[in-house]
């Protein structure tokens, strides 16, 4: 079977960075966020088949089996042995057991196949971060109306990982969305660093990683963003392999363990443990002066007692011939001094002896040779030695520490002199600084190279880590883009969150979660064609999908599409019988046939199958609100305690308080629903009705124009704008809006009476008698009002009075 290559359009590091986020949000049960990026990684190239292991994964740990299985279910010459894998867990989850076991058994025969990236090994996390528990406790706080605890909880979650996008769809659902700017700072662009620059002397915050603790890791001790101003850091380690450690502490945000063990907080901290031997560049005794060798314990490291005797000596000290260990006491205890000795010439034997202010360096050069073991010590060093170690307490060897500490200090301020002070000025303490992961993991050679010099190791891994910070920012720019679209649909800013979808790659635009959201803001608007071909291109690209689709058969009912609001219920239906998206599409078939006892019950079992669906119990309160008011409104309650930001119960409530002439409680609960979506025609003109009922003509008149600027095809608030002109004796303007309203409905025998009566009001008798034949064609049973309207005497007051019953 074929092997999966990674595309040609995605780096490796941005796979990965994919790989290691998703896999990380799987570990975490958050189904909705390891979606949303597997669905990114896969409409980006889904011929990478490691892109449709992971959608396949996400899709079927969301509960959505179908659509996984049909994603991997290719034909038999261009599926791989992985994409069979997922097809078995498929078909187990399915109940289609036989198939399961031969996919399985496929499997086994396939002994060459190489897993993909994200399918081979990996080590997840136990127990989650801090970041994804506060995600969790938002969700707990949100299903329990605890909207303000779970508003916290995403922010301290995005705070600590932007990238958890289940935090931000929380906030969106409670409706307390920060600007997009705030949650998601803009993130510079990474920048390649160019040879014989220090990594030092440039920004100091390491760059976030993708591990299983959130895909980007913050500073333990920052409290804010993250990424607020933050800077990267090249790292000039071994460059990460192909797969991260996921669940587990990243080792290319930390460093080895071995790094970190001889970091101590203090110098007042002892350090007696025996460390191994480590390349030493050059240390602060190479330009003591000719001196005598002495314990390094009690001098360099200030680490081992005083008491360290010279045997103890040879285990500390460490070897130029030995190899590098990371973590050794050449790199951990003088970093400083091991990073700041690359920046300078390597210094030799013949230029240290040719030091001015050093007339005895030979001996030195001889003393060091015995102490690693290069030739074998004379006479007169060992004489010198047992001297030294029996008079420990001498001038001598005081002036030999001192020296030695004047030696530290003096480095700092100059690298190439090899003049040191006088003996008086190394009453300051030594300064020791800590080291950074660069110092310990990147200098390994034993003689440091020039400050020009760049090595292939260098600099393939600033190119790998100028990559990984390429990848990072793709990732988290594309999914502000989204945010900033989601955050527009979750306020009912419609068309800006049209114009925010403008802004998507080409690639994510072709996505059924694009689509599907397209098709809703068009709903929302009341642009109804435009929103049924965007549902058809969203089941085009996803045929098994079952969100958002409970919006689409709402939207088939409104179109009056009676044969498609039934097929789409039987498909909804035969994926998965325990969705409540498919009980709504049934209950929305039967209520256009007029069938509202068996609507009703089907509302019933998608509200018995999801408590949380408000949708359901809305649809409920519509059906029960021409049979019995009170029923209704408490469907609506329903509604409201499981969404409160769920404005179709609230223009319910209203609707309900309207008939039974409750105009202060209907006015509250329109202005409510307005309020969530202030861009809805239909809750503005309600509004407008009910100050219409109040007399209030002007306010009346100013919310249906407002109303009518949002949406110009709506008929029932321009229908009731016309008779606020007729009421102020605007006939002319009256008769604009009726006559558009007669073009788009003929039918409706209102709209003829109203026309009628203006231009009887106007005095034009001939158009008032050709509509009156209209009306009696159009609704035979209008013969009475036909009757009255007739008899009544041309006064506009008693008119408008005869005319209200329409």
């Amino acid at each position: 079977m074929p092997h999966d290559d990674p595309p040609a359009a995605l780096s490796p590091q941005l796979c990965q960075r994919y790989s290691s986020l998703i896999w990380s949000f799987l570990d975490a049960d958050l189904s909705k966020s390891a979606l949303f990026y597997a669905e990114q990684y896969y409409v980006v190239n889904p011929m990478n088949h490691d892109a449709r292991h992971l959608y396949a994964t996400a899709l079927m740990q969301a509960g959505q089996p179908h659509s996984a299985f049909r994603l991997v279910n290719l034909p038999p010459d261009t599926r791989c042995t992985g994409c069979v894998e997922v097809i078995a867990k498929c078909c187990m989850k399915l109940g289609r057991h036989r198939q399961a076991r031969e996919a399985f058994e496929t499997c086994l025969r396939d002994h060459a196949y190489i897993p993909s990236q994200s399918m081979g090994s990996r080590i997840a996390r136990s127990f989650p971060d801090e970041a994804i528990l506060y995600c969790l406790a938002g969700n707990a706080a949100l299903k329990g109306n605890l909207h303000e605890c779970a508003s916290m909880n995403y922010r301290q979650a995005l705070a600590l990982n932007p990238m958890l996008w289940e935090a931000f769809e929380g906030l969106c659902a409670i409706g307390d969305i920060p600007p997009i700017d705030d949650l998601f700072p803009n993130r510079p662009s990474p920048v390649l660093r160019k040879p014989g620059e220090d990594p030092k002397v440039g920004p100091s915050k390491p760059i976030p990683t993708a591990t299983g603790a959130g895909f980007f890791t913050p500073d333990a001790a920052q409290g804010r963003n993250p990424f607020y101003g933050w800077k990267p850091e090249l790292r000039m380690g071994a460059p990460a392999g192909a797969r991260d450690s996921i669940g587990t502490v990243d080792l290319s945000f930390y460093g080895e363990p071995s790094f970190q063990r001889p970091v101590r907080p203090s110098r007042s901290q002892p350090n007696n443990l025996v460390q191994p031997p480590a390349v030493r560049p050059l240390s602060s005794a190479d330009e003591a002066g000719p001196v005598t060798k002495k314990p390094r314990s009690t001098a360099r490291q200030r680490t081992a007692p005083p008491s360290t005797t010279a045997a103890d000596t040879h285990h500390v000290k460490p070897s130029k011939s030995a190899g590098s260990l990371p973590g050794g006491p050449g790199l951990a205890g003088d970093r400083t001094k091991s990073s700041k000795a690359r920046a300078r010439p390597v210094l030799t034997i013949a230029n240290i002896s040719s030091s001015p202010g050093c007339p005895a360096q030979a001996a030195t050069a001889s003393s060091r040779s015995h102490a690693v073991g290069i030739g074998k010590p004379t006479t007169s060093s060992m004489a010198r030695r047992s001297t030294r170690l029996q008079s420990g307490g001498s001038k001598a060897a005081k002036t030999v520490r001192d020296r030695r500490r004047v030696a530290t200090k003096t480095r700092s301020q100059s690298h190439d002199s090899g003049l040191e002070e006088e003996p008086g000025g190394a009453e300051q303490p030594p300064a020791f600084a800590p080291a950074s992961p660069l110092a310990q993991a990147g200098h390994t050679d034993p003689s440091p190279p020039p400050s020009g010099a760049w090595t292939a190791e260098q600099e393939q891994a600033a190119q790998e880590a100028y990559w990984n910070e390429l990848a990072d920012i793709t990732i988290y720019d594309v999914m502000k883009k989204f945010a900033s679209a989601a955050r527009a649909m979750a306020l009912y800013d419609c068309r800006r969150c049209l114009e925010e979808m403008e802004k998507l790659p080409a690639a994510h635009k072709r996505s059924a979660s694009v689509m599907a959201m397209l098709g809703k803001a068009q709903y929302e608007l009341g642009v109804y064609p435009e929103a049924e071909r965007a549902f058809e291109a969203a089941r085009n690209l996803e045929p098994y999908r079952l969100w958002d689709m409970e919006v689409y058969s709402t939207l088939l009912w409104h179109l009056q599409r009676n044969v498609k609001l039934s097929f789409l219920a039987q498909e909804l239906l035969s994926i998965d019988p325990k969705a409540p998206q498919a009980w709504i599409a049934v209950g929305n078939c039967f209520s256009l046939q007029k069938e509202k006892a068996q609507a009703l019950t089907c509302f019933r079992r998608a509200a018995q199958l999801d408590p949380t669906c408000a949708y359901a119990y809305t649809l409920s309160g519509h059906e029960s609100i021409d049979e019995d008011l009170n029923k209704a409104i408490n469907f609506f309650q329903c509604a409201l305690r499981a969404d409160a930001r769920h404005y179709n119960a609230w223009y319910g409530l209203g609707t309900c308080y309207m008939r039974m002439s409750k105009l202060r409680l209907a006015d509250y609960h329109f202005k409510k629903a307005s309020q969530i979506h202030p861009q809805n025609a239909v809750l503005l003109g309600c509004v407008g009705v009910v100050r219409e009922r109040y007399g209030e003509f002007d306010r009346a008149l100013e919310l249906f124009n407002q109303a009518i600027g949002f949406s110009p095809e709506n008929a029932l608030v321009r229908y009731h704008r016309a008779k606020i002109l007729i009421a102020q004796k605007k006939y002319t303007a009256a008769v604009r809006d009726l006559e558009q309203l007669r073009d788009t409905s003929p039918d409706e025998s209102n709209v003829l009476f109203q026309l009628a009566k203006v231009y009887r009001l106007m005095g034009n008798e001939v158009k008032f008698a050709q509509l009156l034949a209209e009306v009696r064609d159009v609704a035979p049973k209008s013969v009475a009002k036909i009757r009255k309207l007739v008899e009544t005497v041309k006064d506009p007051d008693v008119g408008e009075e005869v005319m209200d019953e329409g």
